[in-house]
């Protein structure tokens, strides 16, 4: 069944055109039954008296065609402005409606955000504070306790799942402890000197800035798409010590991405037509309630330097859109929530 504006629109449109029809009918029909008329009258003026009869009958023809031309007319003047009146009536309606579809949709992809939002706040508390356990001071102080501090980093793992693993590395960029260095043994002793978690988070300018990546897929954690964030040990604990190396927290962002784009609250008919997504700062989609594209498509946004809204696209689909507002501490990576949503479809 069709959306009932877009069907009173149609409908009006469909009636407008069949009167139109139907009375250019009336009117083709009644100008031949007038020329008739005439033709009659000037055969019974040619046969005198005998045709007097005849017209008349001619006469009572002009009559009514003549009426059936005002009745006509008058419908049609009728039927235009009330059609005219019901076609404006449904186009507000539904320009009103859609106003509505789309400023929802700019909200649920607005909540989609913030709740990714806060739930990477917390992750930016986690390693700045994980950061000052001794245990990891303690490792990168000495270069000894390799095994204390994995043990620890296996403890928080247990606690905090959704993590895929955590890691220290020294100044030198090798990782010497590990949080699940029985499920990534390649980890343990990797060079990630050049990694960009590693260069930044040596880089912070004290205990309290860190790093925040944007989505990548990670190869010592067999290529799982991670969100990482990072900050430097610092001799001491203290928050202006001397950088002794760096913590690397590997946040699962597969599962918990996916946990989200999928728990908005549409129904089951909405679902049937519509995607939820998080969109990066380069347009990248990084999750998607399909599934699909993750990491390679790109979606631009025709939001005209506007944090939120909603547009419709050519095919008549509607997108709806919010950019991240951070939360608290975490200002956020200029992601945005994204919904696309298809028309009803039409009646049949």
């Amino acid at each position: 069944m069709a959306y009932l504006p877009e069907k009173i629109v149609e409908l009006s449109r469909r009636v407008e055109k069949i009167s139109n029809e139907k009375i250019s009918s009336i009117v083709d029909i009644n100008q031949q039954a007038k020329y008739l008329s005439l033709n009659a009258r000037i055969e019974a003026a040619r046969s005198g008296e005998a045709g007097r009869g005849f017209a008349v009958v001619a006469n009572q023809v002009q009559f009514v065609s003549e009426q059936i031309t005002g009745i006509a007319d008058a419908l049609k003047q009728e039927l235009a402005g009330s059609i005219a009146d019901l076609i404006r009536i449904g186009e507000h309606t539904l320009q009103e409606i859609r106003g509505y579809e789309g400023r929802r949709l700019s909200d649920l992809a607005s909540n989609m955000i913030e709740t990714m939002d806060r739930n990477l706040y917390e992750r930016s508390c986690d390693v700045r504070w994980w950061a000052t356990d001794s245990s990891l001071v303690d490792l990168l102080s000495s270069g000894q306790g390799e095994r204390h501090a994995s043990e620890r980093l296996s403890v928080i793992l247990d606690s905090y799942t959704v993590y895929l693993d955590l890691w220290v590395a020294d100044a030198s960029g090798r990782v010497v402890a590990s949080g699940r260095p029985g499920r990534y043994p390649q980890v343990m002793g990797a060079d990630v000197s050049h990694a960009e978690w590693f260069r930044r988070g040596m880089a912070t300018g004290s205990g309290g800035d860190y790093a925040a990546l944007d989505i990548q897929c990670e190869r010592l954690l067999g290529d799982a798409q991670v969100a990482t964030y990072a900050t430097a040990v610092r001799a001491g604990a203290d928050r202006n010590g001397k950088p002794l190396g760096v913590l690397g927290i590997f946040f699962d962002w597969a599962q918990q991405a996916d946990a989200i784009v999928r728990s908005v609250g549409l129904s089951e008919e909405e679902w049937s037509r519509t995607r939820c997504m998080l969109v990066d700062s380069k347009d990248r989609v990084i999750a998607a309630s399909d599934g699909q594209g993750l990491l390679k498509e790109r979606c631009p946004l025709r939001n005209d330097g506007q944090a939120r809204g909603f547009y419709d696209n050519a095919d008549r689909s509607m997108v709806g859109y919010a950019l991240t507002p951070g939360y608290e501490t975490y200002p956020g990576l200029g992601w945005y929530g994204v919904i696309t949503q298809r028309a009803r479809r039409e009646f049949e």
